[in-house]
């Protein structure tokens, strides 16, 4: 499947991050059962993970090229971004959603349709011990004093090295999706598929490729990413928060 791309403009602006150089690649296509990917790794050695879902005029931002007035100095060292969790028709996150250490949404608990409410889902959040994805129940009764980042979205792919109860091993429900899981190591690993996995596959890359006991869905259909290094600018519908990589080292 060919992946849209953003408009000439929005190409040339966010290019400027790529062409300013020293930015490692931290974003690799892989084939796993048969199916091709894009993976990104965040190691907390280098890499320092950011949420944002409003641009500089306080709007949604829904796609990447606001990035640049909001980030201002910061921007040119962004490693990739990609989206991160559900919206409502707004742009706004639908759950938990923490930014700089600000809770701009309550954890939301409630019952409903759609992949969301899939029972568990969980939270991917940053404090002062790394980075961290668990279910929301785990996250309710284990909450630290201070979270940097936070994001609820839904189903969890994998719980402790399982498959969500819920998921077929091969389900027949095949989109282009995306996904964060943290490794033993405590590495974030982001993916994206590059034409439409059913969950069960995407599971099993973070478990078996990846090394990810957990990890948590975080849409489909509208997956984007930005990789400025491989210079992939994925367009599309608009998309709701985002989270972003920088290179620090």
């Amino acid at each position: 499947m060919i992946r849209p791309i953003a408009p000439a403009g929005a190409f040339l602006l966010l290019a400027a991050c790529a062409s300013n150089g020293g930015i490692d690649a931290a974003c690799r296509d892989i084939r796993f059962e048969g199916t091709r990917f894009t993976v990104c790794r965040a190691d907390p050695q280098k890499h320092e993970l950011m949420l944002v879902d409003k641009g500089k005029d306080g709007r949604p931002m829904r796609d990447f090229t606001g990035l640049e007035p909001r980030l201002g100095p910061r921007y040119p060292r962004i490693a990739f971004a990609m989206n991160a969790g559900m919206f409502d028709a707004s742009g706004l996150p639908i759950g938990y959603y923490v930014e700089d250490g600000a809770e701009q949404k309550p954890l939301n608990r409630r019952s409903g349709p759609g992949n969301f409410h899939m029972q568990p889902n969980g939270v991917f959040w940053g404090d002062a011990k790394g980075w961290h994805v668990a279910t929301t129940d785990d996250f309710a009764k284990n909450k630290p004093d201070h979270v940097r980042f936070a994001t609820q979205s839904g189903p969890m792919l994998l719980i402790d090295g399982q498959l969500h109860p819920k998921l077929a091993e091969n389900g027949t429900s095949l989109q282009v999706r995306n996904a964060v899981g943290v490794g033993l190591n405590g590495s974030a690993w982001f993916a994206i598929s590059n034409e439409p996995v059913s969950f069960g596959r995407f599971a099993r890359l973070f478990r078996d490729r990846l090394a990810a006991p957990d990890a948590l869905y975080l849409d489909g259909a509208v997956s984007r990413l930005w990789d400025p290094v491989s210079d992939r600018l994925d367009g599309g519908a608009p998309i709701g928060p985002i989270v972003v990589a920088f290179q620090t080292r």
